[in-house]
């Protein structure tokens, strides 16, 4: 199967120091490209030093060991090289939305690149998965391909893995309606339609990742932490400059901090005009 794509799309999976995205570092990246324009697809790996310890944790899943980094480059000598690769495509991956895409945004922002994802699809094939037939890597492969995997846990074998998931997903249910625990039907959410499967694998209630905003019932940004938790957030920071700061220069996700930079932007700007 061939995915009708109207700009170029990235699968994605990394291994990582461990589960926390903001403290947490990448020791392995692979990206598979596809071309909106038909040619054939790109594949990049590397391994990554971290430069901080890995954790016994994570070494029990992927297997790599500090040896198997010592050598290897730095995040900041291989950025540029991944945001090039990555150019203007939207993103795929499993489990991405939750952990791979905000991991790598905090990558970026160390080393002074803004990984904006604003304009871009996101696709986590885990939550279509999650939705339809709540299972495993694993299993999603065995169910929707009868293929056994090999390799788990290597960065490029997950990714390819994801990769002939999606496209079983794609063909099993093409003509499937989805129906919610409330009855709410939403007509062929998983078909060809990078568009359509971005919208059913995002909770849009939420604005990023960590679940620290998200939108109220009348489509209004609020904090969904803290203090001043249900209340707008552009509001609140123009009149809190203590708190807005606060945020800047605390432990947060880079991907909270862009949204309540340009928030906050917004607000001022409507309030002049």
């Amino acid at each position: 199967m061939e995915f009708k794509l109207s700009r170029d799309l990235c699968f994605f999976d990394i291994e990582a120091t461990g589960l926390n995205v903001i403290r947490d570092r990448i020791i392995q990246i692979a990206i598979i490209k596809y071309f909106a324009d038909g040619r054939d697809p790109e594949e990049l790996t590397m391994l990554i030093n971290p430069g901080i310890p890995i954790s016994l944790e994570a070494m029990s899943v992927h297997g790599i060991q500090p040896k198997d980094v010592a050598n290897k480059p730095l995040f900041q000598q291989v950025a540029d090289q991944l945001y090039e690769f990555i150019g203007d495509a939207d993103l795929a991956g499993y489990n991405s939305n939750r952990f791979d895409i905000p991991i790598l945004m905090e990558e970026f922002a160390r080393v002074g690149i803004e990984f904006d994802i604003s304009n871009r699809r996101t696709i986590d094939v885990q939550r279509i998965f999650y939705k339809m037939e709540p299972r495993t890597l694993r299993a999603a492969l065995k169910f929707y391909c009868d293929q056994e995997m090999e390799d788990a846990h290597d960065a490029l074998a997950d990714v390819k893995a994801t990769v002939e998931v999606f496209k079983g997903q794609l063909k099993k249910y093409e003509d499937v309606d989805f129906i919610d625990e409330d009855g709410n039907v939403t007509p062929r959410p998983v078909r060809n339609d990078m568009q359509v499967v971005h919208e059913f694998t995002n909770d849009n209630r939420f604005l990023d990742a960590t679940q620290r905003m998200k939108m109220d019932h009348n489509g209004v940004p609020v904090f969904n932490f803290g203090k001043y938790n249900g209340k707008p957030v552009a509001e609140t920071l123009v009149n809190d400059r203590q708190y807005y700061n606060w945020i800047l220069n605390k432990e947060f996700s880079s991907q909270v901090k862009q949204i309540v930079k340009k928030l906050v932007k917004e607000y001022e700007k409507n309030e002049r005009e």
